[in-house]
């Protein structure tokens, strides 16, 4: 063989287009664009390479160490809301326009970039500090050396690398040698998919032949390679240890380049809030130009308008994206210390109000709704059905099957009895047979510490054995086979041996493998007992194709129906016993067919099922895919909450539909439509019209059918899918996922969810307004790409319906409440400015100021961060209750109106009052008007709490008593003498009165006679 391997598809990647997905390569429709071109890979010789290829680093960082400062400060400053603050600072540069001292607005500005920036560095460093644990993991590399060690991130196209077993493979490889006895071996691609089951690979040929020492004369050798020769990067090797042949690193491998790129989120709520900003914006604008206007424009008018646009630049609160920012600081932090949802980690802290406004749940199906573990629950033969209960008799019967010959059966029994038993008995034993031998299991022995993995193997110690297959079905059936006596004690690839309860060890030869595919539904196996010498075909599948392969029944259709209604994935297992003669003719016949240059497969297909027919039907076997704990009340409790729940998963339609069904994700007694394979647009339409006459119905739709409807019929389709009580859509591609989740926010406008395990569903997870990646066996790699991670599907409820609803419940009242703050003192200063001929001159200067929004009224306003409106436990058992946050009432412009007005009156009664109450000095205006505007934030903050917290009472009193002990400071703005008398106390108790009692009776009378829908069930 030569050194070097020719490979023709190299996949260079273009821009990423999340809207255009298209591509010939093999892996375009996960991809992305790709084109070809010649690539020469040199074995052991990257030095020798002609182009240039990527480093093999993962890197899920937004910045480097140059572009962080200047990222993180434009996308600060892109947003209006900050832009307009740092030009407010900016302008007091200017001599005309400056109103007080600098720090009076750079102060507020560099404290909430400072904030912001901190923020952004603690995420940062989280992510190179996962990445360069992944990019540091050591491997062995063969060179001409020897064997040297290499970090993950140091290795190279053509590369040999040594991949250990439960090591993870670094890059994408050509599977070239590996330690195993079959030549063969497993892998587990939980981390790439979610899926547990192993996947079967096998080395080229050509190398896995080869001696340790080739010499370099040797002649070359051209072989093929197909998919089973690759070695995905992030796959595990679960036996044996493998030599591979580095093809693709870094940008290249092919779970990066299935992964679009992350966008960074923007929460729905935030830009609301900055929509409000906006409107404050030309209030302040329309405010300041009637000032100017009333005064008939006289003079340099224009600088005027400026001065009175800073002045009452109070209006647009600085403080209200910092009060926010810390909320959802506060709202991340309690989800990780809930004690209820352990292992929670909160990975995007910007959007946490996100989780109380979802209205599409879109989730996996393999190892997020269950937990790909498979047990078996059902053995039927017709006349019989075992359970696991009952599973003893078989056991029995398999027992009695070897070590009872029928001569030595009593000869007391009645003949009738005899032959009953002996029936029974011996159909159980064919079907036990059956099943242990029909499937793609192979025992392996493991070191337990005691005895070592040679002995073990000779023996066949049960306690090292464990069975690799890439399916968990095959798995689950072998294992009951084990549990009733016949277990599966050795295979390679042309014998296999069971082990008799008696401890017999019986020989088959494996004649012929017809393997399990997505279009024959089935697979197959023709084996000699090397006792008899007899040859026996055994088949296994889906009932759909099953039924007419076997004879004649009447109880197949009905006990597979009964079967899949209990939530059983049902195989149907049959034989047919050949004569020497008759597999000899097949034999021929199928190696002429697999040489065939012309329609190889079709002529294969033909002969096998010259075989197929008038099988003899055994049994069926009901295995369940058990769910992940509470997953049933947890989607009940989604669905109750006006949740709509989509399943998109990659699995077979029957096994996604079952699944579905058993998760109560379909209701007993929702119709299903199950649409049928289309990809014409004429057929398409007739099946949309088809679908279009039935209500309140589930769909389920493969990605196929999927990808010709919405190519044609995107908008009735998504219209038709929205109205629907469930959707699932299986044989899902990622990209596929992500342009479901996007066409829902297009159409639809609503916000959505998607929770996977698997790296498959990184693309959805990030598409979507909130991604989150369910943490377990099935690898890490969703949970870190997502915004919140869970360690099981049933924490979500509690997730959304007190978390969620809480963070947006509680940011609204927040957002609402800075804005009142700087709504009234804004209110203030255009009263002051009117009644003194609308001179722009601040009510309020300097350290009054700052401490108004940063100390006095602060801490009473951003405990609102702890208020609930109901317990959580109240929240969980009513989900309605989270219903009412999707109209989004909470923050609206309703709502926003009313505390506008709020604030204008009282303000106005503040201002107001003070002028009407003061006596003689300037100075006595300030004193009344500022201590009447804390006593009446802080009145307010009471007024507007609705569960109260030991904190609330501590941040109440802290900002008052902070206030009375600063009044000695500030004896450049307030009369320090005159507020220790009397008159001085009863004028601000009476303004503070007046300016709060009415709100007090109308928000008594409001509950009074019109509670909202939370209030019945607190009392």
């Amino acid at each position: 063989m030569t050194d070097n391997i020719p490979l023709q598809p190299v996949r260079r990647p273009k821009r990423n287009n999340s809207k255009h997905r298209h591509g010939c390569c093999p892996w375009s429709k996960c991809c992305g664009m790709c084109d070809f071109r010649p690539r020469t890979v040199w074995l052991g010789h990257p030095e020798k390479r002609e182009q240039r290829y990527p480093r093999n680093v993962i890197n899920n960082q937004k910045y480097n160490f140059f572009s962080f400062l200047p990222g993180v400060l434009f996308n600060q400053f892109k947003y209006f809301f900050n832009l307009y603050f740092l030009m407010l600072a900016c302008s007091q540069f200017v001599e005309e326009l400056r109103l007080g001292d600098l720090y009076t607005y750079w102060v507020p500005l560099g404290l909430v970039l400072t904030i912001t920036i901190i923020r952004e560095a603690v995420d940062e460093i989280r992510c190179y500090m996962r990445d360069k644990e992944v990019n540091s993991q050591i491997y062995s590399k063969l060179s001409t050396r020897g064997t040297t060690k290499v970090k993950s991130s140091n290795i190279q196209v053509g590369d040999l690398i040594i991949v250990e077993k439960n090591q993870r493979v670094p890059a994408d490889m050509i599977f070239l040698r590996t330690s195993e006895r079959n030549g063969s071996c497993f892998l587990r691609t939980d981390q790439l998919d979610g899926e547990t089951d192993w996947k079967l690979r096998l080395p080229v040929a050509c190398t896995q032949r080869m001696p340790t020492a080739a010499e370099d004369g040797d002649p070359p050798v051209n072989e093929s390679l197909s998919i089973e020769n690759t070695l995905w990067a992030s796959t595990v090797v679960a036996s044996g240890t493998v030599v591979g042949l580095v093809i693709y690193t870094g940008k290249e491998l092919r779970s990066v380049m299935n992964t679009s790129n992350p966008r960074h989120k923007v929460g729905l709520f935030d830009l609301e809030v900055n929509c409000l900003t906006k409107i404050l914006f030309g209030a302040l604008v329309v405010v300041s130009l009637v000032m100017v206007a009333l005064q008939h424009f006289a003079g340099r008018w224009y600088l005027q308008i400026l001065r009175f646009l800073l002045l009452f630049s109070n209006i647009v609160p600085i403080s209200l994206r910092v009060n926010l920012d810390m909320g959802k600081m506060v709202f991340s932090w309690m989800i990780k210390k809930d004690s209820k949802i352990p292992g929670t980690v909160v990975r995007a802290s910007t959007i946490p109000e996100q989780l109380g406004r979802i209205s599409y749940l879109l989730t996996d199906k393999t190892g997020t709704l269950t937990q790909n573990e498979m047990v078996f629950r059902r053995l039927h033969l017709g006349t019989v059905a075992y359970g696991m209960d009952s599973m003893d008799e078989v056991q029995s019967h398999v027992f009695s099957a070897y070590t009872q010959p029928t001569h030595d059966l009593p000869a007391s029994r009645t003949p009738a009895t005899t032959k009953v038993r002996k029936t029974i008995s011996s159909r159980v034993h064919e079907a036990v047979k059956a099943i242990a031998l029909v499937h793609n299991v192979t025992p392996a022995y493991e070191s337990n510490g005691v005895t070592d993995q040679a002995e073990a193997e000779q023996h066949y110690e049960d306690t090292c054995r464990v069975y690799q297959a890439a399916s968990p079905d095959e798995v689950s059936l072998v294992q009951w086979t084990e549990s009733v006596g016949l277990t599966l004690v050795g295979r390679d690839q042309s014998s296999m041996q069971l082990r008799t309860p008696n401890g017999q060890i019986m020989n088959f030869s494996i004649l012929q493998i017809f393997p399990f595919t997505y279009e024959s539904k089935r697979m197959g196996i023709i084996v000699r007992d090397e006792s008899t010498g007899e040859i026996t075909f055994y088949m296994k599948g889906a009932d759909v194709v099953m039924a007419g392969i076997v004879q004649y029944n009447d109880w197949l259709e009905e006990e597979c129906g009964n079967m899949a209604r209990e939530g059983l994935r049902v195989l149907v297992v049959s034989k047919k016993s050949l004569t020497e003669e008759q597999y000899q003719d097949f034999e021929a016949r199928y190696v002429q067919a697999k040489l065939s240059v012309h329609d190889r497969s079709l002529k294969v297909a033909t002969v096998i099922e010259s075989l197929e027919m008038e099988m003899e039907l055994l049994c069926l076997t009901g295995v369940e895919d058990q769910l992940q704990a509470d997953v049933r009340p947890t989607l009940e409790i989604l669905r109750n909450a006006g949740i709509k729940v989509w399943m998109l998963t990659g699995d077979k339609l029957e096994t996604a539909t079952c699944t579905a069904k058993n998760a109560h994700l379909i209701t007993r007694n929702q119709d299903i439509h199950i649409f049928r394979p289309v990809t014409t647009r004429g057929e398409a339409h007739l099946e949309l019209n088809a679908f279009r006459r039935k209500h309140d119905c589930a769909l389920v739709i493969s990605g196929d059918s999927l990808e010709v409807c919405l190519k044609y019929y995107e908008y009735e389709f998504m219209e038709l899918a929205c109205q629907c009580p469930a959707v699932v859509c299986c044989r899902c591609a990622p990209t596929q996922k992500a342009q479901i989740i996007r066409l829902l926010q297009e159409r639809t406008g609503k916000l959505t969810c998607a929770v996977g395990d698997g790296g498959n569903d990184v693309s959805m997870i990030q598409e979507a307004d909130c991604g989150v990646g369910v943490e377990g066996k099935e690898g890490k790699q969703a949970s870190l790409a997502a915004d919140f991670s869970v360690t099981q599907f049933k924490h979500l409820g509690r997730l959304l319906m007190v978390h969620g609803r809480n963070s947006y419940k509680r940011s609204a009242a927040l957002s609402q409440f800075v804005i009142h703050r700087s709504l009234c003192i804004s209110t203030m200063q255009a009263v002051f400015s009117s009644v003194f001929y609308f001179a722009s001159v601040p009510l309020y200067q300097g350290f009054l100021i700052i401490g108004y929004s940063s100390i006095y009224t602060m801490f009473p306003v951003f405990s609102l961060v702890l208020d609930k409106d109901v317990k959580s436990e109240v929240a969980m058992l009513y989900p309605e209750l989270y219903k009412d946050l999707l109209k989004g009432r909470p923050l609206s412009f309703k709502t926003f109106l009313i505390w506008v007005l709020i604030s204008i009156y009282q303000g106005s009664i503040i201002m107001y009052g003070a002028l009407l109450l003061f006596e003689s000095e300037f100075v006595h205006i300030v004193a009344i008007s500022f201590t009447s505007l804390i006593l009446t934030e802080l009145l307010m903050v009471a007024l507007t709490i609705q569960t109260w917290h030991w904190l609330m009472m501590v941040a109440e009193l802290l900002s008052l008593a902070s206030y009375v002990a600063s009044l000695v400071f500030l004896h450049d703005f307030i009369d320090v003498y005159f507020i220790t008398t009397p008159s001085f106390l009863w004028k601000v108790t009476s303004i503070t009165l007046v300016s709060c009692l009415p709100l007090y009776i109308l928000k008594y009378l409001r509950r009074r006679f019109s509670p909202p829908s939370y209030s019945k069930l607190t009392t």
